[in-house]
């Protein structure tokens, strides 16, 4: 099915007024005066017009639903063609439940294309966030409510369980895969219980050192189905920046340094990309071709789901209603494609599907 959305940027007053920490940076707990979109600034976003449903996200056999965690796998193995869309169910089927999903299900990029079931397992429960091995389509996942992160083969096989106390999780939500271009690896990891993020080192013999690069960001001790702490983890290789959205303060934090910082620095200390309204309750987020990011607010009011194109330099630069059902549809965000021709994949939680937005 393809809608063809009208485009429209919100327009606000041209300046914003830094309360308490200034403009480059601060804890993202003390809110700025909201920042305006930037009508001068060019978007990608912006020029996006079409949705487009690539298929259900609901697992075929246990009916677990509810998608949260979306990525894309980058080499063709097992199960897994390059180009499939990974994705978590954060619910159950039998009976809905937030956050009693172990399901990992692939979907081909075609319209119209039948999910297949990848894993199912309770070291998934409550799968938050998916992030493939760029090598091998080993699929990592963070599992809130089973409180580790789980390791998966593009078959289906159980890799491993990465567990408390030899990792340092907190109820792990969000996660990204990340090389910077001095070519070190790692799997970042947030946590939704103390606000902290993880580096795993990843080298040719294996997982290296664990290490908490930041601490400090807000949370809001949620239940499942309500959780509001550090998620939507983007890399990117090119400035070795981990950004980070911070739900429950509703900005986007910067982490420079990310693939070789030695100790954790405070999110009070962090740059703050964007802060206040128009982002309201963002949990996910993707890295666009021209380096600015694209978040998925999941608080709007009903009729409203945002996505908000964010720029490191300028602050945001576009918004787009992508769905004018029930509000708290959006969770998983991914792109490829090209500056020319961008292609925005998200989770569409009000009709468990994954939509394409393009031009």
């Amino acid at each position: 099915m393809n809608i063809v959305l009208r485009t429209g940027v919100f327009a606000a007053s041209s300046f914003a007024v830094c309360l308490v920490c200034g403009c480059s940076g601060g804890n993202p707990s003390f809110f700025q005066q909201p920042r305006p979109v930037n009508p001068a600034a060019k978007s990608l976003l912006a020029h996006l017009n079409t949705l487009t449903t690539i298929g259900s996200a609901v697992d075929p056999v246990s009916g677990d639903q509810n998608p949260y965690g979306l990525a894309i796998a980058p080499v063709s193995s097992g199960l897994v063609t390059a180009g499939d869309l990974i994705i978590c169910d954060f619910n159950d089927g039998p009976t809905n439940t937030q956050g009693d999903g172990e399901s990992i299900v692939g979907l081909h990029p075609a319209p119209g294309s039948a999910p297949y079931r990848i894993a199912h397992d309770p070291t998934l429960l409550g799968c938050g966030a998916v992030a493939p091995n760029p090598t091998n389509d080993f699929v990592w996942a963070t599992a809130f409510n089973a409180n580790d992160v789980a390791i998966f083969g593009p078959n289906g096989s159980d890799v491993a369980t990465l567990t408390t106390p030899t990792f340092p999780w907190n109820h792990p939500w969000g996660q990204i895969f990340g090389t910077s271009a001095a070519g070190v690896s790692a799997f970042y990891v947030s946590n939704a219980s103390d606000g902290s993020v993880d580096r795993v080192a990843v080298t040719s013999s294996g997982l290296g050192a664990t290490t908490v690069i930041a601490t400090g960001f807000s949370i809001n001790s949620g239940a499942p189905g309500s959780i509001l702490a550090p998620s939507g983890l983007t890399y990117d290789p090119a400035k070795d920046v981990l950004y980070v959205v911070d739900g429950n303060a509703n900005a986007v934090s910067a982490i420079p340094n990310a693939s070789t910082i030695s100790s954790a620095v405070s999110a009070s200390s962090l740059h703050v990309i964007a802060s206040g309204p128009p982002l309201n309750g963002p949990i996910s987020s993707a890295l666009l071709p021209d380096g600015d990011l694209v978040v998925g607010n999941t608080l709007d009011a009903a009729g409203t789901n945002l996505l908000i194109e964010v720029s490191p330099a300028a602050g945001v630069v576009a918004t787009k209603n992508v769905d004018t059902g029930a509000a708290g549809a959006l969770f998983g965000i991914v792109v490829t494609g090209t500056l020319a021709n961008p292609k925005i994949y998200f989770n569409d939680d009000n009709t468990n599907t994954v939509v394409l937005l393009s031009h």
